[in-house]
């Protein structure tokens, strides 16, 4: 029998001890221990759900009998795309910063769907369509900076501007290296069209606690500043060793509706 990867489960995680699973489930908040006494902290809590919220956003990423979760479809034109008919999240982010590893992260309890992770960087060169039952779709967008397609900007502009459906972008920065040049057009692109996004700092096990609390204190400031559109809290994941995927799992469930009597504080 298949049997899901070590900490992809909260039943698993909840059998660590307490501060190992506030670092899994948490992340942020266990790095936030380390700042100058005094910092105010409050935009590292905002969305901070209870045990009930996270296994319900679980449950929501874990197929069953009556529950399927598919890929659905590519597209390279929004005439391609599937029919709006769910409340959708994409993902975005430029080439190599993971963005496929963390969505099979986020499906990693339903073996069957299958999320390409190319060793090439920059390989997604479509939107890849993933629908979760009857609750939402999740969507895949193809990288941009170094290797993104020719077609990108019209393609994912449009996407962006057109999707009423669309109800949150998450917007992956690579947490070792903090924002780059070509992060700003993500952020331009999205402040442009006023659309809702989040950030996501990807990779965190690979940065040494220093660097990145260096790159969220910085990448914080930048979104306080320079933002409208961004959420104020930063998600921190790890792909590997599955820290804040559950959380990510149950934002995505809060910003589709899809945790009505549970709200994120």
């Amino acid at each position: 029998g298949w049997s899901p990867p070590p900490l992809a489960s909260l039943s698993q995680v909840l059998r660590l001890e307490r501060s190992r699973r506030t670092g899994v489930v948490f992340p942020l908040q266990k790095l936030a221990r380390y700042l100058a006494p005094g910092t105010d902290t409050a935009r590292f809590r905002l969305f901070q759900p209870g045990l009930a919220a996270l296994q319900l956003a679980e449950e929501l990423f874990r197929s069953g009998r009556h529950h399927t979760i598919d890929y659905v479809s590519s597209a390279v034109r929004m005439d391609h795309a599937p029919p709006p008919v769910l409340p959708e999240v994409c993902f975005i982010g430029r080439s190599n910063v993971g963005k496929s590893s963390l969505i099979r992260a986020l499906f990693s309890l339903s073996p069957e769907v299958e999320v390409r992770v190319s060793k090439t960087p920059g390989h997604t060169k479509k939107m890849n369509f993933f629908k979760v039952g009857k609750y939402f779709t999740l969507v895949d967008m193809p990288g941009y900076g170094y290797r993104a397609p020719q077609d990108f900007v019209e393609m994912v502009e449009a996407y962006l501007q057109e999707r009423r459906t669309l109800k949150r972008t998450f917007l992956l920065v690579d947490g070792v290296v903090g924002l780059q040049k070509t992060d700003h057009i993500g952020v331009e692109m999205l402040e442009e069209f006023g659309i809702p996004y989040v950030m996501v700092l990807t990779k965190i096990d690979r940065a040494s606690r220093g660097l990145l609390l260096k790159n969220v204190l910085e990448i914080q400031e930048f979104v306080k500043e320079k933002t409208q559109g961004c959420f104020p809290q930063l998600f921190l994941v790890s792909s590997q060793e599955f820290s804040g995927v559950h959380l990510l799992r149950c934002f995505v469930a809060h910003v589709t509706g899809n945790l009505p009597a549970v709200e994120g504080s």
